[in-house]
């Protein structure tokens, strides 16, 4: 039974997502309901706000279930990254709700310790007890909420557990307090909660900062990058790779990068080199979803001179003119642009056939030639036959 809620876990991790948020919705509903008529009966204000503390989860499930299930969907044309975010968005949500949490747990910590310590609770044993069973059950939700965010692989559900477990360590403070009650030191639970509470803000910080992190398109770490670096450029066809950027969208990576190829491959080779880079990314590198991969032919620093060469319609028009008092101009039958360091290289192709005059189709391409390296721009110009 273990093993296939692991697979069915693994083979649908949204539905994981759902199934522990509703679970612990209905079980937020029961306990919180319970320990404030417990605490009522029990004479312990620390109890009935622990279940009003227990209910307000309630509003955090929602909002997890809310996020799981929008945050799954697929891409659409207001979304075309996906909707991963808005686990983001609810987790950064849930840190916040965790720090205001701490941060009333102190407040009110410190006014009964020095402001009015006659307002210290005085509970009894039904208190106890039903603060002894939160923890108990609130404890066992904080597991089982982490071994599926674990297995879904889900920031966002490993928020929703440390809400769980704070309050369980909410009890803890109760439990705290009652036992100090019967001891004799009645302050022992404020300053408990003081200290659960700063352990409760570092939690719900971490979970803040990190999706504010994400929130703002930060990298992944240089491990990573050089690690990825470091599989591009082990591919067959990859000269060299740079501007590497990445960004997290929930528990994925998004990867976009420059490789430079061999700069007179053809345009289809080049492509099937960048096609084989998105593979080898997405299947070796857990997090990586997608990768936008830019077929450089040379290194960047040319870019501003080739920027500065013309576009293929104006190298025709001048190549027409260069060629207008040359017999056959026309009769070219393609023309290849290769833009190299700052020039331009130029390959024309013109027809061939056995009942062809060699020496002047010879004197014609010469002369074609001679007129295109005239052009300011062009570098070098090469013939090339092609057989009818």
């Amino acid at each position: 039974m273990s093993a296939s809620r692991d697979t069915r876990t693994a083979e649908d991790p949204a539905r994981a997502k759902r199934r522990v948020t509703l679970i612990g919705g209905v079980i937020n509903l029961f306990l919180g309901s319970g320990k404030i008529v417990a605490g009522w009966l029990g004479q312990s204000q620390a109890l009935v706000v622990d279940g009003v503390h227990s209910l307000s989860d309630l509003a955090s499930d929602a909002l997890v279930y809310v996020a799981a299930t929008y945050g799954s969907q697929e891409a659409d044309s207001d979304h075309p990254y996906g909707h991963a975010r808005i686990e983001t968005a609810a987790t950064a949500g849930i840190g916040a709700v965790l720090l205001l949490v701490a941060a009333g747990f102190i407040y009110d910590a410190v006014q009964r310790l020095l402001v009015a310590p006659e307002s210290l609770w005085v509970p009894g044993w039904l208190a106890l007890g039903a603060a002894l069973a939160s923890l108990v059950i609130k404890e066992g939700l904080y597991h089982y909420t982490r071994w599926v965010a674990n297995r879904a692989h889900s920031n966002l559900i490993h928020a929703n557990a440390w809400h769980h477990r704070s309050d369980a360590l909410s009890s803890v403070v109760v439990i705290g307090g009652i036992i100090g009650v019967f001891l004799g030191l009645p302050w022992l639970d404020a300053v408990a909660a003081i200290v659960v509470a700063l352990m409760l803000a570092h939690v719900g910080i971490r979970f803040a900062w990190r999706s504010v992190c994400e929130l703002v398109d930060t990298g992944l770490d240089p491990e990573q990058v050089a690690r990825i670096e470091g599989l591009v450029g082990e591919i067959d066809g990859v000269r060299d790779v740079h501007g590497l950027r990445s960004r997290h969208m929930a528990e994925e990576a998004l990867i976009d990068l420059h490789i430079q190829v061999d700069p007179r491959l053809s345009v289809s080779e080049g492509h099937r080199i960048s096609e084989a880079v998105r593979r080898r990314l997405i299947e070796d590198i857990g997090v990586v979803t997608e990768v936008l991969v830019h077929v450089d032919h040379e290194p960047p620093h040319w870019d501003e001179a080739t920027a500065a060469l013309p576009l293929r319609s104006k190298v025709e028009r001048d190549l027409q003119t260069a060629w207008s008092g040359i017999q056959g101009g026309d009769s070219v039958e393609r023309v290849d642009l290769h833009y190299m360091e700052g020039r331009l290289e130029v390959e024309l192709h013109l027809p061939w056939g056995p009942d062809c005059d060699t020496t002047a189709l010879h004197q014609r391409a010469t002369q074609l030639a001679a007129a295109a390296e005239g052009l300011a721009y062009v570098s070098a110009c090469r013939v090339h036959f092609i057989g009818r």
